[in-house]
């Protein structure tokens, strides 16, 4: 890995279960995130997704990528466009700096509305080892 190395985009489809399963899933029990009446009463034109859900969507388009051993070090995200039903938010990233095993990668994920989150998250992946090597 290095700077400049790009992520391939991870699409996904931003349906009604996804929104509510996460609100759920972080306890966000925000009527805006399950209940399309109290939403619309509120000025939006449907459920949308909470941070914490996107915050996990982001850990897991880096966790996904790097490794089954990358650990997330930090993850700093800020919100944009909604993500409503029937959208479909796509992924990208780019590795940033790379320091000894810890990577930055500048993520952003957009919907049809825009950016829906942009930010960066900080990554360790160890050095593999391979032990077939040994023998």
């Amino acid at each position: 890995m290095k700077a400049g190395d790009e992520l391939a985009p991870l699409e996904i489809p931003i349906t009604r279960t996804l929104i509510v399963a996460g609100a759920v899933a972080s306890r966000d029990y925000q009527d805006v995130h399950h209940d399309a009446v109290l939403a619309r009463e509120k000025g939006s034109p449907d459920v949308f997704m909470n941070i914490l859900t996107t915050n996990g969507l982001v850990g897991r388009y880096i966790t996904d990528h790097f490794g089954p051993s990358a650990r997330l070090r930090s993850v700093k995200i800020r919100l944009g466009a909604p993500n409503y039903p029937g959208d479909t938010m796509t992924l990208t990233g780019t590795v940033t700096v790379v320091e000894g095993e810890v990577a930055e990668v500048r993520v952003t994920g957009a919907n049809g509305l825009g950016h829906h989150v942009t930010g960066t998250v900080r990554v360790a992946v160890p050095a593999r080892s391979d032990s077939s090597e040994a023998s």
